[in-house]
C-alpha cells in the first residue's frame, strides 16, 4: 500500500473516531432532555415544546453524525449468518462489492437529493411549525448531506481497508 493510501486511511479513521467522540456526549444530553420532559409533562403536567423538540434534534444529530463511525467499527447491518463464516479476503471482496455497489451510490444519490432540499430550508430559515418550538429546522435539515458526506468518506477507508487486505493476501 502507498504511503498516500495509507495517510489517506488513518486521517479517515482519526476522522471518524473523532467525530463518534464527539457526539457520543449528546447520548447522555438526550437522556436528560428526554428525562426532563418526562417529569415535566407527567409529573407538574408542563410540556415544554423547546425541550421536546430538542430531544429529536439530539436524536438526529447523534443518528446522522454516526453513520461514519458506525460504519467504521463494523456496526451497520450485514448478512452475518454467512459474513462472520467467511474468511478475511472473502470478507474484503464482499466489504469491497458493497461498497462499490450499494453503499457509494446510495450516499452520492442522499447527497445529490437533498442539496436543494436542504437549500431551501436555508433560504426561508425554516423552523418548527408547532408553536413555541425551535427555530433551526434549516440546520437539522442540513444534516442529510453533511451525514451523506461523512459515509462517502468512511466509505472510502472501507475501500482502501478492503483493497489493502486483498493485496496482503495475495502476496501473503
Amino acid at each position: 500500500m502507498s504511503e498516500l493510501l495509507r495517510r489517506l486511511l488513518t486521517f479517515i479513521d482519526q476522522f471518524a473516531e473523532l467525530t463518534g467522540k464527539v457526539i457520543a456526549p449528546l447520548l447522555a444530553l438526550m437522556l436528560l432532555a428526554t428525562f426532563t420532559v418526562v417529569i415535566s409533562r407527567y409529573g407538574f403536567d408542563y410540556g415544554a415544546a423547546k425541550l421536546q423538540e430538542s430531544v429529536v434534534y439530539l436524536h438526529a444529530t447523534v443518528f446522522m453524525l454516526g453513520f461514519g463511525y458506525t460504519l467504521k467499527q463494523g456496526g451497520h447491518v450485514r448478512v452475518d449468518i454467512f459474513y462472520q463464516r467467511l474468511g478475511n479476503r472473502s470478507q474484503a471482496i464482499v466489504n469491497l462489492t458493497g461498497t462499490l455497489l450499494f453503499l457509494m451510490p446510495m450516499s452520492g444519490f442522499i447527497l445529490y437529493a437533498s442539496i436543494d432540499y436542504v437549500s431551501f430550508s436555508w433560504q426561508f430559515k425554516e423552523g418548527s411549525p408547532d408553536p413555541g418550538g425551535l427555530p433551526f429546522v434549516y440546520l437539522m435539515k442540513t444534516l442529510i448531506p453533511l451525514s451523506a458526506i461523512l459515509l462517502l468518506l468512511q466509505g472510502l477507508g472501507e475501500l482502501v481497508r478492503s483493497l489493502k487486505l486483498l493485496g496482503q493476501t495475495q502476496r501473503g
